[in-house]
């Protein structure tokens, strides 16, 4: 058996159906950022353990719940309020720990967008570290959101969990990108003034990871960014048969892409003449020293991780 893990802030629209779905184990502990609506109320409601700690970053809010928040089995999974399990992922995940070969699994997602399968522009599959065993992968992180540190080989699920990017409405969604710009712009500057361009990873990288971080750091440097990435996602990714939601999807992501350039303006007019610019947080404080990567099987395909902005990531 696995134990489950629900992060949460103001999810009342979804943290019902959240919960059901992971009800297929035994222990979901559901980690919540000190909610102002009834996310916590409605969790109540059912048979989980719930735990309140104050947001301060995707990764430090990850590593604080792993190294504070017990779970009653070794191995566990991750789920945020707008994702749900499956009894096919549920059980395949099951399978996989069986074996000691690998200390944790990616799985892909599967973005579903004003009901339609996103399934060109996304890139998928695109993998994320969701599945791991305790005390054997941690977070940092990166942008906006983070990345995974594991301390063994990873292996891959074949099963999807479906992931409902925009199910509390567009204004959410604007209002969460707006936050998310932010921290990307910091990202962004700091990889302009100090980040290089990998050419050898870029074009003979080991592993579509590598040769995908590259990209990402040539495309901070690309004139007309939101353009260049309307572009790439929409004819290059075959975004336009994922039907009108494609089409708005990928018009989301260059709005996304503008709100950072704008504001890597914004920091440097004011920091312009200063000493130091503003850095990206990168805190995370496992017990011991961790090596990213080492021993570890890089992914074969997209994972989405932090620093969604960039034409290697979508969104």
């Amino acid at each position: 058996m696995i134990s489950i893990y629900i992060l949460t802030h103001n999810e009342e629209l979804d943290i019902a159906y959240t919960i059901e779905s992971a009800m297929l184990s035994d222990d979901v502990i559901v980690v919540d950022s000190y909610s102002s609506d009834r996310t916590v109320e409605i969790a109540r409601r059912y048979p989980v353990r719930i735990v309140q700690h104050k947001f301060e970053s995707h990764g430090q809010q990850r590593t604080w719940m792993l190294q504070n928040v017990p779970t009653k089995y070794s191995w566990f999974y991750i789920l945020e309020a707008d994702e749900r399990m499956t009894q096919e992922l549920f059980a395949e995940c099951l399978e996989a720990i069986k074996t000691s070969k690998y200390v944790g699994y990616y799985v892909a997602e599967q973005v579903l967008f004003m009901g339609t399968w996103i399934r060109h522009s996304t890139q998928y599959p695109r993998y994320q570290m969701r599945l791991f065993c305790k005390d054997k992968v941690w977070f940092t992180d990166y942008g906006h959101a983070e990345r995974e540190v594991c301390l063994g080989p990873t292996g891959f699920l074949k099963e999807t969990y479906p992931h409902y990017t925009c199910s509390k409405g567009f204004s959410r969604w604007i209002e969460k990108h707006n936050r998310y710009s932010t921290d990307e712009a910091i990202e962004t500057l700091s990889q302009l003034e100090s980040g290089t361009i990998n050419w050898r990873d870029l074009f003979f990288g080991r592993s579509e990871l590598e040769r995908r971080r590259a990209l990402k750091n040539l495309s901070l440097r690309v004139p007309f960014r939101p353009l260049v990435r309307f572009f790439y996602m929409y004819f290059f990714l075959k975004g336009c048969l994922d039907g009108s939601a494609g089409f708005t999807w990928c018009t989301l992501q260059a709005f996304y892409e503008y709100l950072i350039v704008l504001k890597v303006k914004e920091l440097k007019q004011k920091y312009r003449g200063k000493t130091t610019n503003p850095t990206p947080n990168r805190k995370t404080s496992p017990p011991t020293p961790l090596l990213q990567g080492e021993g570890r099987k890089t992914p074969p395909f997209p994972c989405r991780e932090g620093g969604q902005g960039g034409l290697g990531q979508y969104f």
